[in-house]
């Protein structure tokens, strides 16, 4: 009785069950999940891969980036090598901030371009405007030069850089450009002659497909030849020196609605011809003129700033508001009835 009342108070040991593996191996388990979902975002489905969209696709997704993050993913795989290549906006501007976040020696290394789009290295050292040139020169030839929508050059240029400037608006006009904007201006020291921007070229291709054009510290020629500008929109024109016909141009720039004249020289009497019916915003100002003289039915706002001068408005019915600052800086702001 005694060795069966032991037996029944000490039962014999059972060996270790496996069972108590299980909830180590589900833990396991459980952060090999995780780590995939962090990785690739989907716990339950396939990895998006870029591959995997159409192919007309790709290259619409990769423009939505800038430019210099748009060519980095070319680091990413091979497939995305020529991706960057049919971006629609080029944009270079040698005066831009430092990026201490990013490193531009990865741009640079992709098939030999640097589209520093900041034109600056980590250390905050501006490059030399030999490479700026050097890197704008190597986008525009591996580009496939289509689908452009913008294309923007903010840089130094002297009068010996004028055949880099003539390729750039080759490249802008064949690509058939819808926004191009050219600020040329040298901070370091004033310039007495500037680059010329030859307009012609713009106009070279048929018919311009240009809906905006800004230049700054350009010179043009403009005249009646140059016909083609049929759909520009706007036209801004900063320390501009105009040679020619400007008024000839403007004729033929029938749809064109915002127009800025602002520090420019080579215009005595500055005459808007009755066939801008869709101008709507006009500023003129710092420009040395004589006379202004406007014909445009739905001009809507009107802004001088300049010397004391004639100005002539002629069936501006549509007129909203006229800002006008005499020197020595007296504003008027005439309402609409009493122009």
């Amino acid at each position: 009785m005694a060795g069966a009342g032991e037996d029944e108070a000490a039962p014999p040991p059972h060996p270790p069950s496996l069972d108590r593996q299980q909830p180590m191996e589900e833990a396991l388990a459980a952060a090999k999940r995780r780590r995939s979902e962090h990785y690739h975002g989907v716990a339950d489905g396939p990895s998006f891969r870029m591959e995997d969209l159409p192919a007309e696709v790709q290259p619409v997704i990769i423009s939505l980036l800038p430019l210099k993050e748009a060519v980095r993913t070319s680091i990413v795989s091979r497939s995305w090598r020529m991706l960057w290549r049919f971006h629609c906006d080029l944009c270079f501007n040698e005066r831009g901030d430092v990026d201490s976040n990013t490193d531009d020696n990865s741009a640079d290394q992709v098939n030999g371009t640097g589209t520093n789009d900041q034109s600056t290295n980590q250390c905050g050292t501006k490059i030399t405007r030999a490479k700026f040139i050097e890197t704008v020169n190597s986008v525009i030839q591996q580009h496939s030069g289509v689908g452009i929508n913008k294309f923007s050059i903010k840089c130094g240029l002297l009068i010996e850089d004028s055949e880099h400037l003539d390729r750039w608006i080759e490249f802008a006009a064949s690509s058939k450009a819808k926004t191009i904007d050219f600020d040329l201006k040298i901070f370091d020291y004033p310039v007495e002659e500037v680059p010329h921007f030859p307009l012609e070229a713009l106009d070279a291709q048929g018919s311009s497909l240009v809906q905006s054009l800004s230049l700054a510290s350009v010179s043009i020629k403009p005249s009646s030849g140059i016909c083609r500008f049929t759909i520009l929109r706007r036209l801004v024109l900063k320390s501009v020196q105009i040679f020619g016909d400007f008024p000839g141009l403007l004729a033929n720039c029938s749809r064109l609605e915002d127009l800025e004249i602002i520090r420019c020289s080579g215009v005595d009497d500055f005459i808007v011809p009755n066939r801008l019916d869709k101008l709507q915003n006009l500023l003129i100002a710092g420009t040395d003129v004589q006379m202004v003289v406007i014909h445009a039915a739905d001009l809507a706002h009107f802004e001088y700033e300049g010397r004391l001068i004639p100005i002539v408005l002629h069936g501006c019915s549509k007129l909203e508001k006229a800002t006008i600052a005499f020197d020595p800086l007296i504003l008027m702001h005439w309402p609409m009835h009493s122009i």
